[in-house]
């Protein structure tokens, strides 16, 4: 394999001939941002190039456990459940470094009848800000930080075992550290090439704060390319993890004595050629950066179920944890929500709200949606904060619920008209749900602390 050299429809005809190349993964993401779909045939793939493949409609309503949830408008029992089509998007086709015999796609979601992207499907949903970007004449660069724990218990060994009493693959915090980040070389060093060799071009890995903890880069790319990444990269992961009997998790809290995984978002807007990046100009940050700021900063308590999906992502807060608590922006500042980093060309705002469970394509929409709305409405953000802001007094903070999140969503006039109301009543059905499913359920915690002595 050759992986400089990239997987286009013909070459991809040439290495199916060969024999190098047997199955190819059409992929697209759910609500909840997981990588669904089929494994096709390769010689059969290359054959339906021009009509694609489907899949039942059912997959944007379902809930964890695939069970079909009544109440939205885009797919019900009374519909039928029928299908939509699946549409490889080309410039998606690439190698799986994790299985050296296939490749993959992703698409996008398209209705049958109107022949259009289904719009709440979230490529659909990243798509159509893009579009109002580039109508404005700029484009979106972006960076996804992922976060993870690593565990030395095989996927369903840590379900059978109730996820509870897990092998680490560390034993202490070992944030920047290269001993026991070589310790984890076995499963991080082969990631970083697999991913290499799938056409997701990896910066580094390093050991982060907690035990057990790490972090992979990816390197920077257009918003949609970017977001495209970030999926291949989680779902080539949890493969290889399954092929070692280890297991990896990007839930954002998954142990309530440790700090949380993230999913820092890097994000700047370029002249339409991707020439110049209009955040930067001869006297430092422009009108354009300030204002899209502002937009961004604005719209995060409107749009926070962007960021933070799951009845997890909340637990994450925690004063004095890395992951901030407060709506405030700062130079070079780990305790603000919006931290400012780099210069010239690489001057860019890293959002620190969102977890390692995001759907990257709905958080990128929602943070591109805010940034274009504040420039064309020129909202100025808040001062700068100087300090600590976990302890800052006055400064607003991010819900500590999903429940209080959804509430704000559903209700925000805002996001109805940044996002459409299709959008925010297809997701806040959906998370509704999610709420439920969780106040109905009876935890661990409950039954330790009420069994006996309550």
């Amino acid at each position: 394999m050759n992986p400089a050299k990239r997987l286009t429809p013909e070459v991809l005809g040439d290495e199916v001939e060969a024999g190098a190349i047997d199955t190819v993964i059409v992929a697209f993401t759910d609500h909840y941002g997981r990588t669904m779909g089929k494994r096709f045939d390769a010689e059969f793939f290359l054959d339906s190039l021009d009509t694609g493949t489907h899949a039942c409609d059912y997959l944007l309503t379902v809930d964890m456990e695939m069970e079909p949830v009544e109440g939205y408008a885009y797919a019900n029992w009374d519909g039928g459940y029928g299908d939509f089509h699946l549409v490889p998007d080309m410039d998606t086709l690439r190698r799986c470094g994790w299985s050296p015999n296939a490749a993959m796609v992703l698409c996008d979601i398209v209705d049958d009848q109107a022949h259009e992207n289904v719009p709440v499907a979230p490529r659909s949903i990243l798509r159509n800000q893009l579009a109002k970007a580039a109508d404005a004449g700029l484009v979106a660069k972006a960076a996804s930080e992922l976060e993870f724990f690593l565990y030395r218990n095989s996927y369903r060994e840590a379900n059978d075992k109730g996820y509870v009493g897990l092998t680490s693959s560390g034993w202490y915090n070992e944030d920047y550290h290269l001993l026991q980040g070589s310790r984890v070389e076995d499963y991080v060093g082969v990631a970083r090439r697999v991913l290499r060799d799938s056409d997701v071009p990896v910066e580094n890995s390093k050991g982060e704060a907690a035990v057990g903890q790490h972090e992979l880069n990816v390197r920077y790319a257009e918003a949609l390319t970017m977001a495209d990444r970030h999926v291949v990269l989680k779902h080539a992961m949890k493969e290889l993890a399954e092929q070692q009997g280890v297991a990896v998790t990007f839930m954002a809290k998954p142990h309530a004595e440790q700090s949380g995984s993230s999913c820092h978002i890097h994000l700047s807007l370029w002249s339409n050629d991707g020439s110049a990046n209009t955040f930067s100009g001869e006297n430092g940050p422009t009108d354009a950066f300030r204002w899209f700021l502002g937009g961004w900063m604005k719209h995060t308590l409107d749009l926070m179920v962007c960021y933070a999906p799951t009845v997890n992502s909340y637990k994450r807060y925690q004063s004095q944890s890395w992951a901030p608590t407060k709506i405030a922006w700062s130079t070079d500042n780990r305790t603000a929500g919006f931290r400012i980093v780099g210069a010239g060309s690489g001057l860019r705002i890293e959002c620190r709200i969102p977890g390692a469970d995001v759907n990257p394509y709905l958080a990128y929409a929602a943070a591109i949606a805010s940034g274009l709305d504040g420039i064309a409405n020129q909202i100025e953000p808040p001062a700068e904060f100087h300090g600590d802001v976990y302890t800052s007094d006055g400064v607003p903070t991010v819900p500590t619920t999903l429940s209080a999140a959804l509430g704000r969503f559903r209700a925000s006039a805002d996001a109805r008209r940044l996002l459409g109301d299709a959008v925010v009543d297809h997701y806040s059905h959906f998370l509704a749900k999610e709420c439920e499913a969780y106040e109905a359920s009876v935890t661990d915690w409950e039954r330790r602390r009420y069994f006996e002595r309550i």
